[in-house]
């Protein structure tokens, strides 16, 4: 399985034959160019996980590209007469041999109701977890897992507590577009330090960073 990070939580995963692309949000613009994208997943409904200028971008380039994703983000892309396919709740779908699994949760809170929309975590190719903007737990060995890292319901011992609590083989930041090194500054001295500690490799990806898992 090789991951590209386009920005955020922007991800191009290549798996058996598939190539899928994740939550093309407003963070990141070069996912807009990109051909030869099999499936679009999609976790919810926020900008900086669905933007549709973007998304229109994405299915121009890529005609043949199927969306998947949840109730709630449907409801956007029935307004703006987009294709999709349900992928939600506990579902499951094989494409090119590859398991796609889904699990709902909600978005972590923001502030009580503030952001609280439904969330749809999904286990790609029975090896890794991509949460969305949730802590939501597979129940099952992982061996990747894309771990949100920063935002405004983000805490980092919260965030490392998860990783803990899933225990992968291997972790990478995302959720960290506010973090990356010609804005903020990158802030994974932590994480980095504490889940190595306790066997779990971390890998920092910053945009445009490929690496095979």
């Amino acid at each position: 399985m090789k991951i590209k990070k386009i920005g955020h939580c922007c991800l191009l995963i290549q798996t058996n034959n598939l190539t899928i692309l994740t939550d093309p949000g407003a963070f990141s613009v070069s996912q807009n160019s990109i051909k030869g994208i099999d499936i679009i997943l999609i976790t919810h409904e926020h900008s900086d996980h669905l933007y549709i200028g973007s998304l229109k971008e994405v299915l121009l380039n890529n005609p043949e590209a199927k969306v998947l994703t949840n109730s709630g983000v449907a409801k956007i892309l029935d307004q703006e007469g987009l294709p999709y396919e349900l992928l939600e709740g506990r579902d499951s779908r094989q494409i090119n041999e590859v398991l796609l699994e889904a699990f709902d949760s909600r978005h972590e809170e923001i502030f009580e109701e503030v952001g609280q929309v439904k969330n749809t975590a999904y286990f790609i190719d029975n090896k890794f977890f991509y949460p969305g903007d949730s802590y939501a737990n597979p129940g099952k060995a992982v061996d990747t897992l894309a771990l949100p890292i920063a935002g405004p319901w983000c805490k980092i011992p919260d965030a490392i507590r998860y990783a803990l609590s899933i225990k992968p083989k291997k972790v990478f930041p995302v959720h960290d577009g506010m973090l990356q090194k010609d804005r903020i500054g990158g802030s994974h001295k932590i994480p980095e330090k504490i889940l190595t500690e306790n066997g779990i490799e971390f890998t920092v990806m910053n945009e445009g960073d490929e690496k095979e898992f």
